[in-house]
């Protein structure tokens, strides 16, 4: 009976080192892209991108019942809303709007920026996870983790037309507005019972930190 109930847990991990390893191949295929003459062709794939990386961290995700989806769609609507705040009334995160490299907008706001969210929290959350602290303190760390994923877009964003500040200025305010609204969502996150260790997730938090880092000095 040992044997058997190991089974699962084997395969877990066997697929997790799979996706992980495709994952990494497509952000390194991706960073030697976008540092090429064929950069606009490379941007037009970034929701494509998005998608496989919540994918993956999906099909490796333990317990997910009803509250973890519940979850899930929570921060995708609060994700989009105050997306949908910023670009249209100019408050949380500055003054800004999105260019086409997200692909389709509503409202002047893409459908993808709430994949985005899921994605980033998912991945904070899977590496302040690892830290034996108190829940709601490895809330507040996941939080810290996204705003350091936001700080290393925010300068090479309008270069790649993810997204335009006016006058090319990057407002303090726009940091400010992300740990709280992440800090929000990681709280419920942390709050609601299912198992955070992804081993997908995880490994996307540091692709993401290292994507974006070689882009600022490569671009």
């Amino acid at each position: 009976m040992s044997k058997s109930l190991s089974l699962p847990k084997t395969n877990v991990i066997e697929k997790s080192h799979v996706i992980l390893a495709i994952l990494g191949i497509m952000y390194i295929v991706g960073l030697v892209g976008l540092n090429s003459e064929y950069k606009d062709s490379f941007q037009t794939l970034t929701p494509a991108m998005l998608l496989t990386s919540v994918l993956g961290m999906l099909i490796v995700q333990k317990d997910m019942d009803l509250w973890f989806w519940l979850d899930a769609i929570l921060v995708m609507l609060i994700g989009f809303f105050v997306e949908w705040l910023g670009v249209n009334y100019q408050i949380i995160f500055g003054n800004y709007h999105y260019g086409d490299a997200l692909g389709f907008k509503l409202d002047g706001v893409p459908l993808m920026i709430a994949v985005n969210w899921i994605m980033v929290v998912m991945a904070s959350s899977a590496a302040a996870n690892n830290i034996p602290l108190p829940w709601y303190m490895q809330a507040i760390l996941a939080t810290v983790l996204m705003v350091v994923i936001d700080f290393l877009i925010e300068p090479i964003a309008s270069h790649f037309d993810f997204w335009h500040w006016k006058k090319d200025i990057i407002p303090f305010q726009n940091f400010v507005g992300w740990f709280f609204i992440s800090l929000i969502m990681q709280l419920i996150y942390f709050y609601i019972d299912f198992d955070k260790k992804n081993k997908v997730a995880y490994g996307v938090y540091f692709m993401l930190f290292g994507f974006f880092t070689l882009l600022n000095f490569t671009i």
